[in-house]
Formats: structure tokens, C-alpha cells, sequence
């Protein structure tokens, strides 16, 4: 039986990840992906000018010596990109080159990373101040007029709270992720929790002589829910809506039919969000302003919240936000099934 032969590029075009073929310090053959990656017009051109890599270049000269191993590659296609090269040795003296993309992995990580960093930077400046005037009111209780001990056991108690503020949030965040891959499919009649979220909004809203605006429609159906998280969707952004409005303007939460969803919608009339912003706003502890956020008592994780809780209840969420008008927060919900 005559033996088959196999064409290189139609075997690398059965990769899912790019691929090539190096023989004799050149580019043998490639397949689409790679020519992607790495220049369209890769076949034949050594493979240093290819793959320009020093740690890939390192790793090939090792390859060639019987010594392979995987190399992490960050650069390549982009400075956000990461790869995973792996090379292997073919017959006649080829070497099988795979790039397996890790970019969602490495970024993964990095959120990891930086979450933990400002988790404990959220924690560790208010600790830093309970700290300082605990070891005051301790040291100098004797030498502390009635008024100044005050003032100091007020900073004690709200930033005590503020901590208490950020735990409760991420504790509510890993909850939240924990059950992300179960829908709720209980039938919740959204505008009770509206008016609880009003009510619970109303002495913040009065500090700030703004008005809530209640624009329900009256036959709006039940949604497919997890009743504490709908309610503290809707508290995080009420409660976000009066930080960020400017004082004694009007806040308005209406929700109403749209198809098989109910739209819901919290507007206010504050500064806006640059659009470069917008799209970081859900990260947690992001910040558009990050002095006048922590002034306002926000914990940075607020939206982040909403995200998780639209994302396990299989709905959509958007910001619309002008520059000097303000910004409205859409939710969409899908609508419970009978």
C-alpha cells in the first residue's frame, strides 16, 4: 500500500490555535491563524525574524538540543496579549510550533491581583485612622476636652462603618458569584421593592433636598428573581443615583414593559461619566473620582454588585451618561415565567 503523504498546511490548518512549521531555521509552513499573529507573509523567512521573542527564540534553541518546554509569551499580537508556546520535534528534523492564546487567563489573574490590592487598601485606610485615634483617646484620655473626645469617637464610628460597609459588600459580591450559574426563577413583583427602596432612600434623599421621582407602570409584570438581590439592585442604585446627583435635584426610578423583559431605569442629574469611564465603572473599587467617592461614603463596588446580579438573572445591563446632564442606569429583566 503506498503511503499517504500529508501536506504540512492542511494538517496545521486543523489546529485550532496558530501553528507553524520550522525546518532548518525557517518557516516551513504556517496556517491562517499564525499568519495572523505573526505577519501575513511568514512562510520561508527565518524564524528569528517570525518569532522575535527572546524568550521564545531561547526556548527553540533548546528544543533543538532535546531539552523542550512550554514558554510564557506576553507581547506577542499585542501588549495585552499573553501566549503559551509549545514546540515539539517532528521527523526530519521539523519542529511543531502552537501558540495557545492565555490572555483571558493572564487578565483573569491580573483582576485577582488587583482586587485583592484594593480590597486591602479599602480596609487598611480606615484601620490606619481607627487605629490613630483609638491610640489617642487612650494616651491623652486625661488631657481630651468633652467636645474633641466626640469629634474623635464620631471618626471612629464612621470609619468603623465604612469598613463594616466594604466587608458586607464582598461579602455580598462572593455570594452573589457563588451562585451565578443558578437563574432565579421565582415569580417577584418588582414595584414593592421599589417603593421599599424608596423608603429605605428617603432620609439620604432629604440630606441632599432631592425628591424620588416613582414612575411604575401599574400593570407591570412579575420578574424571574431572587427577592434580596432585586432589592439590593435597586438600593445600590437609588442610593448611587442620590450620591452622584447634585443636591437638590430629582432622582427618578421608572420601570415599565419592554417585550418579554420589564426595563428598568434609575436616572439622576449629576456631573455625568466620561465615556472613556463608562465601560469600567462595574469594576470593582473603580472610581471616576476617587476623593470625592470616599467623601461620599461610596465603597467602590457598589455597580460591580448590579453587574453580578443582572448577569445571574440572565438580564442586560447599560449606562447611558452625559457630560454636565447626568446619567441613567437601564437594567432589563426577563419577565417570569407562569
Amino acid at each position: 500500500m503506498a503511503q499517504a503523504i500529508v501536506d504540512p498546511s492542511a494538517l496545521l490548518e486543523g489546529l485550532s490555535e496558530p501553528g507553524l512549521i520550522a525546518l532548518e531555521g525557517r518557516v516551513f509552513a504556517s496556517n491562517s491563524a499564525a499568519r495572523a499573529l505573526l505577519g501575513g507573509s511568514i512562510d520561508g523567512k527565518p524564524i528569528e525574524q517570525v518569532v522575535s521573542h527572546p524568550a521564545a527564540l531561547e526556548a527553540l534553541e533548546r528544543i533543538e538540543s532535546d531539552d523542550p518546554e512550554e514558554v510564557e509569551l506576553t507581547g506577542v499580537g499585542g501588549s495585552r496579549r499573553h501566549w503559551l508556546m509549545r514546540t515539539a520535534a517532528m521527523a526530519g528534523g521539523m519542529l511543531l510550533i502552537r501558540f495557545v492564546d492565555r490572555s483571558e487567563v493572564a487578565a483573569a489573574e491580573q483582576m485577582r491581583v488587583d482586587f485583592v490590592a484594593n480590597a486591602s487598601h479599602e480596609l487598611r485606610t480606615p484601620l490606619s485612622t481607627l487605629i490613630g485615634y483609638a491610640e489617642t483617646l487612650r494616651e491623652q484620655a486625661d488631657d481630651i476636652d468633652p467636645e474633641t473626645r466626640e469629634r474623635f469617637l464620631a471618626v471612629v464610628h464612621d470609619e468603623a462603618r465604612r469598613m463594616q460597609r466594604v466587608v458586607e459588600d464582598l461579602i455580598s459580591l462572593s455570594r452573589i458569584e457563588a451562585e451565578k450559574l443558578i437563574a432565579p426563577t421565582d415569580a417577584v413583583a418588582l414595584a414593592p421593592l421599589i417603593d421599599q427602596a424608596i423608603d429605605s432612600a428617603r432620609r439620604m434623599a432629604d440630606e441632599r433636598g432631592s425628591t424620588l421621582v416613582r414612575e411604575v407602570a401599574d400593570d407591570l409584570e412579575p420578574v424571574a428573581a431572587d427577592r434580596s438581590q432585586m432589592l439590593q439592585l435597586l438600593d445600590n442604585l437609588v442610593t448611587n443615583a442620590l450620591r452622584y446627583g447634585e443636591p437638590g435635584t430629582p432622582v427618578t426610578i421608572s420601570a415599565d414593559a419592554e417585550g418579554p423583559m420589564v426595563h428598568l431605569c434609575v436616572r439622576d442629574h449629576g456631573e455625568g461619566i466620561a465615556p472613556e469611564h463608562i465601560r469600567r465603572v462595574t469594576e470593582r473599587f473603580y472610581r471616576v473620582d476617587t476623593s470625592r467617592s470616599r467623601s461620599l461614603g461610596g465603597t467602590g463596588l457598589g455597580l460591580s454588585i448590579v453587574k453580578h446580579i443582572v448577569e445571574r438573572h440572565r438580564g442586560r445591563l447599560n449606562i447611558e451618561s452625559e457630560l454636565g446632564e447626568g446619567t441613567c442606569v437601564h437594567v432589563l429583566l426577563p419577565v417570569a415565567v407562569s
